[in-house]
């Protein structure tokens, strides 16, 4: 049998050489040139085409002969037999997927076949069933047979591999340790993102388009997706971290080890071109020409490979290339992965290297062509990207103006809805107005309801600005008070939670009101006060805590208030008491259908500022200090500023006031005796009469001396009068000028008293006075803190007759509602005449007017403004004599302060705050009508409050109040946390009043004396 097998392989490869030939043969004539006319290279080529044809025919008929002849083995004794079928041969095209099949290994030198010298020994033949997708394939004679001096000396296991067809069992178990290793182990899934070279305990048999040869399995890397030998240039730099450095192969549970790192059938490629005539190759084509076929197409891709990249020197492993081969699906003739290719070669680190080199592939065959071609599909793609980027570029612009003409349109159609229900509001608002006016006697006299909304409307800039903004609007929680009018109920809107301690406060005091018609009626009518009166709180506070909105805004966005509202004035004549106008305030009125109190929002920004009050005081003709309003640019300050100093040179301090700030937050002041020229220019000015320096060519020469040394004045020596608000002159211009302010001049005299006047324009055009006080400072002379209750410091008729004009001035321009004149009492050192100035003018609820309602409620009394008196009816017991008609009525005197700030006082609840105070003595005693009372504004921070001491004397109820924040100082504090305060300052400035006091009682003794 194995002479009939010798034959049979010697015919194989008898066939197997001609269809090689065959195949060089027809290499060959294409290369004939077409000049020759007498050849027909086509009819050739198609002969030679159906030669080649017919004779693989006939040679896979033989194979599958051969495959199917059984094999002879040699026994072995005590084994149980075992049959295995031999895999047939099947077409590559009709099983393309052969990445998923597991292969069949059996173990590598399992069974040695017999040498030629030993004899021949019973044999057993093998059969079983057929292995679907696998073939074998036989080789030569002279591989059949593996001497054990072969083993021994530790020869290729790939000999073995190539002799032995794949069974699907073990052969031999139990007995001999060599075979028990032996068994089917399926091949690993190849990576797709790794090369890596390693071979698994057994023998894979791998299937390529052809019938093939088993062979160790040495993994290769996966084909990449995107890798080939036309794109080999954008892909090869991803190559060069998936190749491993050290590639192994190691064989595994052998008796020998044999190094793999040695190939038996190498050869070497120069310059991507194959030496047929070397013996290396020719010994591996000898030694494969069963498979050739198969190996033959990935020899040319690897020969095209090595010539694109000019690489000169190639060391291929026969044994790695027949692998990847068999591996390789050449069915759809693609170009094998570059880095399976360089996986056969013994050199591939050097090869690698060289291939990674950029500008490596346009050095090789082809080279210029595929730089042309990069070139191209580059400028391409730029060309591409370009117009791609220009296309996006215009469809964003595009699409933006588009969005930018449509949000105008819709901020169009929005502002047009928002200025159509403004104007109808505004409309509703003036309707309202005018029924208010023509029936205001009526609703005075008839029972009404009070709804007290105290909203500061300021701007968004100064309500960010201003710290405890919610605390501030919440300082005129005396409103309540109105309830003293037995027709009148109270809806008072508070913009903070108030505590329960806060609220029984308030409804313990408005119980213990004071009422003129005795203590019986008092008794009688007290508890129907607590139910006159309520207090509620918007919604929309929780929704807007730090966005410091003004009150009218927040109950805007409260529906649940506003419907609450509307339900208690249901049926009931109603209007609005608000604070400092905002355009809210017609949204919420509008909302309730009632009328408001108060000028337009627009009219009363107009003439609150500080300009603007110089123009109503202007229309009154009060005397005004010297000055100029609306001043919006720093040429015209210098100029202003200029003439003002040339014209009154005896003023000693200029105050710069920004329009639109409150109290003394927006002013500044600098002293003229900072000035270098100052004393020179009043030299001049004395050396002229008064008349004569009137004239501007006497005023000329200072004048210009002014300009020049003013703006370095003024850097120098201007500063703000709150450097809380405004650190630094700097800061204070910019806002001035951006917002327009005012240049004042002080009263020129070392004692100067501020008062504050509080007024009523009503509807029906009557002016009338409700409060007047002197006005309280603390660290800044130009904020007010508090005030004595009645002024003292202006003679009553010519207050009255300031009030009347400045109401009727007021009238003129459609103002209306509660106002607040602020004016400066001096003596004129020239003339000893007292002098009246008009400073300030405030459209709105002023806090003093709040306390002052608090301290007529409490004491019951009125203010008596022809005599400048406060009389409040006492009992009988304290005055001392019976009278049968009236009570008899006592003059009372009030400290009000209104601003009093300590950061201790948040560390006591409002209820245990008070007991403290009551057992220190400071309480109101109702039936003397003097004491102490206070005014709680915040149930959270509780770090600011008012308080109202009362007297039968200014000095007396000063000494109280300084008292009184003394004692709380003390109470509050310790000696290491004294805390931020301004309670000493307050006090400071009552001693000095104090001072003043006795000096013009002493002043007032000496007149009469002399008289």
């Amino acid at each position: 049998m194995s002479d009939a097998q010798k034959n049979d392989d010697k015919l194989g490869a008898v066939l197997f050489q001609v269809q090689d030939d065959l195949r060089k043969l027809r290499c060959s004539l294409r290369k004939i040139s077409d000049g020759e006319k007498t050849l027909d290279i086509q009819a050739l080529d198609s002969a030679i085409l159906k030669t080649e044809k017919r004779i693989r025919e006939h040679a896979e008929d033989y194979l599958n002969t051969v495959t199917k002849q059984p094999l002879v083995l040699p026994a072995i004794k005590d084994l149980p037999k075992k049959t295995v079928h031999i895999p047939k041969w099947k077409p590559a095209l009709e099983e393309p997927a052969l990445k998923v099949l597991q292969n069949v290994h059996p173990q590598r030198g399992d069974l040695p076949g017999p040498s030629s010298g030993e004899k021949s020994k019973p044999q057993r033949i093998i059969t079983g069933p057929v292995v679907r997708q696998q073939v074998a394939e036989p080789k030569c004679r002279k591989n059949l047979g593996i001497l054990k001096e072969d083993m021994r000396r530790g020869l290729d296991t790939n000999l073995l591999c190539m002799a032995i067809p794949h069974v699907s069992t073990h052969l031999h178990r139990g007995e001999d340790s060599f075979t028990t290793k032996t068994g089917l182990l399926a091949s690993k899934p190849r990576c797709n993102k790794q090369l890596k070279l390693e071979n698994e305990p057994g023998l894979t048999f791998k299937r390529a388009d052809r019938e093939c040869i088993p062979s160790l399995t040495t993994k290769t890397p996966p084909p990449s997706t995107n890798s080939n030998i036309t794109d080999q240039v954008g892909t090869i730099q991803g190559i060069k971290d998936s190749i491993p450095k050290s590639p192994q192969n190691t064989v595994v549970d052998l008796p020998v080890q044999v190094p793999t790192s040695i190939s038996r059938y190498s050869f070497t490629i120069i310059k991507g071109r194959i030496n047929p005539t070397a013996k290396d190759f020719c010994l591996f084509k000898q030694s494969f020409s069963l498979c050739w076929s198969a190996v033959l197409y990935a020899l040319e891709a690897l020969e095209k490979l090595l010539r694109d990249f000019a690489v000169p020197l190639a060391k291929v492993s026969g044994e790695r290339l027949v692998e990847f081969a068999h591996s390789w699906d050449n069915s759809g003739r693609m170009a094998p992965p570059v880095t399976n290719l360089l996986s056969v070669l013994e050199n591939w680190e050097e090869v690698l290297g060289l291939v990674v080199q950029p500008g490596q592939r346009y050095k090789g065959e082809g080279g210029t062509e595929a730089a042309a071609t990069r070139i191209q599909s580059c400028w391409r793609r730029y060309l591409a990207q370009t117009a791609y980027l220009h296309h996006c570029r215009r469809k964003w612009a595009a699409e933006t103006i588009a969005m930018s003409w449509w949000m105008h349109n819709q901020m169009h159609y929005v502002r047009e809805a928002l200025q159509a229900r403004r104007f109808r509001q505004l409309e509703n608002h003036r309707s309202r107005a005018q029924h208010l006016a023509a029936n205001w006697k009526h609703i005075q006299s008839s029972k009404r309801t009070i709804i007290h909304i105290p909203s500061l409307g300021f701007s968004q800039s100064q309500r960010q600005n201003l710290k405890g903004f919610n605390t501030l609007q919440n300082t005129q929680l005396w409103r309540l008070c109105d309830i003293r009018d037995e027709n009148v109920e109270v809806i008072y809107v508070c913009p903070r939670h108030l505590g329960e301690d806060t609220l029984q406060y308030y409804t313990s005091v408005l119980r213990c009101e004071r009422v003129t018609d005795g203590p019986d009626t008092r008794t009688a009518q007290a508890p129907s006060y607590s139910r006159r009166f309520v207090i509620l709180t918007p919604e929309a506070v929780d929704y807007f805590p730090t966005h410091n909105m003004s009150l009218s805004t927040l109950l805007k966005y409260s529906p649940h208030t506003l419907k609450r509202i509307r339900n208690l004035i249901q049926g009931k004549q109603a209007y609005i008491v608000g604070g400092v106008a905002h355009v809210d305030d017609l949204a919420v009125a509008d909302e309730l259908g009632v009328p408001i109190l108060a000028s337009e929002p627009a009219i009363a920004q107009l003439y609150s500022t500080k300009s603007g009050g110089r123009r109503i005081f202007a229309v009154a003709e009060l005397d005004v200090p010297p000055g100029q309003g609306d001043i919006c640019s720093l040429n015209q300050l210098h100029e202003t500023l200029a003439e003002l100093m040339t014209q009154n040179i005896n003023v000693q301090r200029w105050l710069f006031k920004i329009d639109s700030e409150l109290s003394g937050r927006g002013t500044a002041y600098c002293d003229t005796c900072h000035l270098s020229c100052y004393n020179w220019a009043l030299r001049k000015y004395q050396h002229h009469d008064p008349e004569k320096w009137k004239t501007a060519w006497v005023q000329e020469s200072v004048l210009l001396r002014y300009l020049d040394e003013i703006p370095e004045w003024l850097a120098r020596y201007a500063q703000p009068a709150k450097t809380s608000c405004y650190p630094t002159w700097a800061i204070f211009l910019k806002t001035f000028l951006r917002q327009g302010g005012v240049v004042e001049g002080c009263p020129p005299s070392e004692s100067v008293t501020c008062l504050t006047v509080d007024l009523l324009l009503e509807p029906g055009g009557e002016v009338t006075m409700l409060s007047c006080g002197d006005q309280l400072h603390g660290s800044c002379q130009l904020e007010s803190l508090g005030s004595t209750v009645p002024q003292t410091s202006v003679p009553p008729d010519t207050l009255i007759s300031i009030c009347m004009r400045v109401g009727q001035a007021c009238l003129k321009q459609r103002i209306l509602g509660h106002i607040s004149l602020n004016l400066a009492s001096f003596v004129n050192s020239n003339t000893m005449e007292q002098k009246v100035w008009a400073i300030d003018l405030d459209l709105a609820y002023s806090n003093q007017l709040a306390m002052t309602q608090m301290l007529l409620m409490m004491t019951g009394g009125t203010l008596n403004f022809r005599t400048g008196c406060l009389e409040v009816p006492v009992s009988e017991a304290c005055c001392g004599h019976r009278t049968t008609s009236e009570p008899p009525v006592m003059n009372r005197h009030a400290v009000i302060g209104t601003h009093l700030f300590h950061s201790n006082l948040s560390m006591f609840y409002h209820h245990v705050f008070l007991k403290m105070c009551r057992t220190r003595g400071i309480g109101f005693n109702s039936k003397r009508m003097q004491g102490t009372v206070f005014a709680l504004y915040d149930s959270i921070e509780r770090c600011n409050m008012g308080m109202m001491t009362v007297s039968e004397d200014l000095p007396g109820a000063l000494v109280t109040f300084a008292r009184n924040l003394s004692v709380i100082h003390q109470e509050i504090s310790a000696p290491k946390m004294q805390g931020e305060t301004n309670f000493k300052k307050l006090i400071r400035e009552i001693e000095e009043v104090l001072h003043m006091t006795r000096k013009n009682k002493m002043r007032a003794v000496e007149d009469e004396t002399a008289a």
